[in-house]
């Protein structure tokens, strides 16, 4: 005769905990199954990329001599204006597809430390627009200096201020994208992330000139603001009335706007509730 064998209700049946390469996983096979990644993605580089062609095309005639290197025909403002509002959108969209489709709840189940859940996010998003924001820096680069070099105008990758308006552009996709997921841990709510976010990535710099010093000091605090300084390769005039960022602290914005937003969301989501 067979004897069951009690259990206890208090008994439970617990897996390993999940380790953090694990967490890495789970957040990249939740970014490629989402099939309007590949597709942004692909649209977002090709119409960056196209931009450049455009300001170059524009900026230059035919037959124009050789010339130093204009960071605006290979990194155009409003090709990267749109790579802002993508890499924004789609890091608050990370988090808040979650919250309002109710997987939140089923992700910290599986994994109570929160802290761990959104580290792991942000990895993933870091990782991803940053091979994003690469191939567009370079890809700008190589199609505004092909048409240049046809024009006998063209400039060495090796060139003063080309690097530094390359990387600067490549850091640009990663930085928004987690400026936006993190807004997304605290807001929340889909509609409210993508308006403060675009409000404060893009909107917010054009309230503020640098003709006053404190007015120039919070302009040169935003994202979009040191972006503009790092690509520019020149100096300010010495007579110029206007306050001028330094390349310095402008890459110190670059290093604190994502710190600072991660560093955010992990503490929110371990303080609230779910």
């Amino acid at each position: 005769m067979t004897t069951l064998a009690s259990v206890s209700p208090t008994t439970r049946v617990t897996g390993p905990p999940a380790r953090f390469r694990d967490l890495l996983a789970s957040e990249w096979i939740k970014t490629r199954s989402l099939r309007s990644t590949p597709w942004t993605i692909a649209l977002t580089v090709l119409f960056v990329i196209g931009s450049s062609a455009v300001a170059t095309l524009a900026d230059h005639a035919a037959g124009s001599g050789p010339a130093d290197f204009l960071p605006y025909d290979a990194y155009p403002p409003a090709g990267y204006w749109t790579l802002i509002l993508v890499a924004g959108s789609a890091g608050a969209l990370t988090v808040v597809s979650e919250y309002s489709s109710g997987l939140i709840r089923t992700t910290t189940v599986a994994v109570p430390a929160r802290g761990s859940i959104v580290l792991a996010k942000a990895a993933v998003t870091a990782a991803l627009w940053t091979a994003v924001g690469t191939a567009v820096s370079l890809g700008s680069f190589l199609v505004s200096q092909a048409i240049l070099y046809g024009r006998h105008a063209g400039v060495p990758i090796t060139h003063a201020g080309v690097f530094r308006a390359m990387a600067a552009s490549a850091l640009l996709a990663p930085v928004c994208a987690l400026v936006g997921l993190g807004l997304g841990v605290l807001l929340r709510h889909t509609a409210g992330t993508m308006v403060t976010s675009v409000f404060t990535l893009l909107m917010l710099p054009t309230m503020f000139s640098e003709r006053d010093r404190w007015s120039a000091d919070i302009n040169h605090a935003l994202v979009s603001a040191a972006w503009k300084r790092l690509v520019q390769n020149w100096e300010p005039d010495p007579g110029s009335l206007a306050y001028t960022a330094t390349v310095s602290g402008s890459w110190i914005v670059y290093a604190l706007w994502p710190l600072i937003a991660v560093a955010l969301a992990v503490l929110v989501v371990r303080r609230r509730d779910v």
